[in-house]
C-alpha cells in the first residue's frame, strides 16, 4: 500500500491542501462547542440578548469556515485520488504492453483487467477516506480531550473509564470482521469467475443444454458469497449499536456527574454542554479511525495485487536493432528448441529450415504438433530455450521488437477485429495508409464482395469481436490488416479455415500474386492449401517428420501420406 502511495507525491500540493484545510475544519468543530457554553453562561443564564447574537454570529462564521473548508478539502482530496488511480492505473497498462505472452498465460487476461480496474478502485476509495480521515480523527480525538479537560478536568475521569470499553469493542469486532472480509474477496472472484464463463461461453451452454447446471454452479457460488456477506454484516453491525450505547452511557454518566458539580457550584451549566459535545467528538473520532481499520486492510490486498503486476519483469527485453533489408525476406530456424514455461517436455525439439523471398512454405501437422507454437515464435511471442531464429539474416534477440514485427504481416488463428470501422481495422497493419492501399488490400484478400454490399462500405462499424461478421468474413478482414503493411514475411496460421474452396483459391491464387518479393509461411490443416508451396515442413510431436514438395512427401513421408490419405480420395491422390 506505502509503495502505491508513493504516486501521491505528484499531488503534494493537493495533499498539502487536504490537510491545511481538514485541520482548518476539525478546529472549527472543537471551536463551536466552547462558543455554545459561553452563549449559555453569558448570554442566556444572564438574559443578555444582544451577547447572544454576538457570539451567535460568531458560531455562524465559525460553521461557514468550517463547511468551506471541508468543501474544499473534499475537491482536494478527491482531486489527489482520482489523479492517483488515473497515473496508477496508466502505468499498469504501459508496465502489461511490454509483457511477453509468458507473463499474460501467468497472471491471466481476466485477472489483468480486473487489477487494472476494481482494484484501483478499491485504492482510490480508501486514499480518498484516508486524506480526509488520517488527519480528522487524530485531531478530533486529541482535541477533544484536551478542550474536555479544560472545560472540567475532573468529570474527564468518565472519558477515561468508557474509552477502553469502546476501544476494546471496536478492536474485537475488526478482529473477527477483517479476517472475513478476504474470504469475501475470494468469493466474489470465484463468482466473477463464474458469470464470465457463462457469458462467453452462452453458445456452447446451450448447444449441449446445460443451462440447469450452470444455474446451480451460479446459485452455489451466489450462497458461499451471500452467506460470508452476511456473516461478516452480522459481525459489523454490532460495531453501531455498542458504539451508541457506550456513548449514551457516557452522557448519562457525565450529565449525572455533571449534575453533581453544578450543584456543588465547581461547574456550569454551558461548560456540561459543552463537554457533553467534546465527549461525543471524542467517541466520533475512535469511530473515524475503526473504519479505517476496516477500509485499510480490503485496499492493501489489492494493493498487493497491482504491486505484483508492477514487480513482474518481461521475460526478456529488446537487446539491438535489425539492420535494414540485410537479406531482405528471408527466415531460418537453426536447430530451435522451445519449452512452455513448467512444461514437462519441450513444445518443439531441434527444428531446423530456411525459406527465401518469393517462396511459400507450408507447415502441415495433427492437433498438437506445434504448427502454432512454431509461427508464434517468429515475431518473439516467447523466447526460445535454444538454438537460432533468424530474419533477414538477423538473430531476432538481436533485434528490437518493433523493428522484427514491423517487417512481419501475421494472421492469427482466430481472426481478432476491433470496434470501429472496416478501413480502420485494416488500417491497423499500416496507420498511414490510404483509402486506395486499403481497398488494394481488401481486394487480394477476397473481402471487397461483401465489404461493398455493406451499407456503408469501409466505413461500417465493426461491432466487438466482429460479431456482426462471419468467421469468413472476419479472416478475410485480417489477411488483409496483413497485406496492406507490405511486409517482407507473411505468417498465415490456419487463416484460411472458415474459407470455403471457391475462396480459398482465389485468395491464395491472389496472394501468390502479391507476396511475389516476400517470404510466405503458411499453417494449414487442408492438403489443398499447401499442395501448391514450394517447401511443405510436417510436424508430430514437436519434431520436423519431413521436409519438401507435396510430391516428395506423398511418396516418402508415411506421416504426410496418412494426412493427405484422411482428406483426399485415391482419385485426388492420384
Amino acid at each position: 500500500m506505502i509503495k502505491l502511495l508513493k504516486n501521491l507525491s505528484v499531488y503534494k500540493w493537493s495533499v498539502t491542501a487536504v490537510l491545511v484545510f481538514i485541520f482548518i475544519q476539525s478546529m472549527s468543530t472543537l471551536y463551536l462547542p466552547t462558543l455554545m457554553s459561553d452563549i449559555i453562561d453569558n448570554g442566556v443564564v444572564k438574559g443578555n440578548t444582544p451577547y447572544i447574537w454576538k457570539i451567535g454570529g460568531w458560531m455562524l462564521l465559525v460553521s461557514a469556515i468550517g463547511g468551506l473548508a471541508s468543501i474544499v478539502a473534499s475537491y482536494y482530496s478527491s482531486k489527489s485520488a482520482m489523479g492517483l488511480g488515473r497515473d496508477v492505473r496508466r502505468k499498469v497498462f504501459y508496465h502489461v504492453e511490454k509483457f511477453t505472452l509468458q507473463e499474460f498465460d501467468e497472471v491471466g487476461t481476466a485477472s489483468l483487467i480486473t487489477r487494472t480496474t476494481n482494484d484501483i478502485t478499491q485504492v482510490q476509495q480508501v486514499v480518498i477516506m484516508m486524506l480526509r480521515m488520517v488527519v480528522s480523527a487524530p485531531i478530533m480525538l486529541i482535541g477533544g480531550i484536551i478542550m474536555a479537560v479544560s472545560k472540567d478536568a475532573k468529570l474527564s475521569l468518565v472519558i477515561v473509564v468508557t474509552m477502553p470499553v469502546l476501544i476494546g469493542s471496536i478492536l474485537l469486532i475488526l478482529y473477527k470482521g477483517i479476517p472475513l472480509f478476504q474470504t469475501v474477496q475470494k468469493r466474489l472472484d470465484k463468482l466473477n469467475l463464474v458469470l464470465r464463463e457463462n457469458l462467453t461461453g452462452v453458445r456452447v451452454i446451450r448447444a449441449f443444454n446445460r443451462e440447469e447446471e450452470e444455474k446451480k454452479r451460479l446459485q452455489k457460488a451466489n450462497e458461499k458469497l451471500t452467506d460470508v456477506s452476511i456473516k461478516v454484516n452480522k459481525i459489523m453491525a454490532f460495531m453501531m449499536p455498542i458504539m451508541m450505547l457506550v456513548m449514551n452511557l457516557t452522557v448519562v454518566a457525565v450529565i449525572w456527574f455533571g449534575g453533581i458539580r453544578i450543584d456543588n457550584g465547581g461547574m456550569q451549566i454551558g461548560d456540561l454542554m459543552a463537554f457533553i459535545q467534546y465527549v461525543m467528538q471524542i467517541m466520533f473520532a475512535l469511530v473515524m479511525a475503526s473504519m479505517m481499520f476496516v477500509m485499510v486492510p480490503r485496499a492493501a490486498v489489492s494493493a498487493k495485487r497491482i504491486n505484483e503486476v508492477m514487480d513482474m519483469k518481461p521475460s526478456f527485453f529488446d537487446e539491438g536493432t535489425m539492420e535494414a533489408d540485410q537479406e531482405k525476406g528471408t527466415l531460418q530456424f537453426d536447430h530451435v528448441t522451445f519449452s512452455y514455461p513448467g512444461a514437462e517436455a519441450p513444445a518443439l525439439t531441434d527444428i531446423s529450415f530456411s525459406a527465401n523471398p518469393g517462396e511459400v512454405t507450408a507447415i502441415i501437422g495433427g492437433t498438437g504438433s506445434g504448427k502454432s507454437t512454431l509461427v508464434n515464435l517468429i515475431p518473439r511471442f516467447y523466447d526460445i530455450s535454444s538454438g537460432s531464429i533468424l530474419v533477414n539474416g538477423v538473430d531476432i534477440r538481436d533485434a528490437s521488437q518493433d523493428d522484427l514485427r514491423s517487417r512481419i504481416g501475421f494472421v492469427p488463428q482466430k481472426a481478432l477485429l476491433f470496434t470501429g470501422t472496416i478501413a480502420d481495422n485494416i488500417r491497423f497493419g499500416k496507420e498511414n495508409a490510404s483509402h486506395a492501399e486499403i481497398e488494394q488490400a481488401a481486394s487480394i484478400a477476397q473481402a471487397e464482395e461483401f465489404i461493398n454490399r455493406m451499407k456503408d462500405g469501409y466505413e461500417s462499424e465493426i461491432e466487438q469481436g466482429g460479431s456482426n461478421l462471419s468467421g469468413g468474413q472476419k479472416q478475410r478482414l485480417s489477411i488483409a490488416r496483413a497485406l496492406v503493411r507490405k511486409p517482407d514475411l507473411y505468417i498465415f496460421d490456419d487463416s484460411f479455415s472458415a474459407l470455403d474452396y471457391k475462396t480459398d483459391a482465389k485468395l491464395r491464387a491472389a496472394l501468390q500474386e502479391e507476396t511475389k518479393e516476400a517470404t510466405v509461411l503458411i499453417v494449414a490443416q487442408r492438403v489443398s492449401t499447401v499442395v501448391d508451396a514450394d517447401r511443405i515442413i510436417v510436424l508430430e510431436q514437436g519434431e520436423v517428420a519431413g521436409i519438401g514438395t507435396h510430391k516428395e512427401l506423398l511418396e516418402n513421408n508415411a506421416v504426410y501420406r496418412e494426412i493427405v490419405e484422411s482428406q483426399l480420395s485415391e482419385e485426388e491422390i492420384a
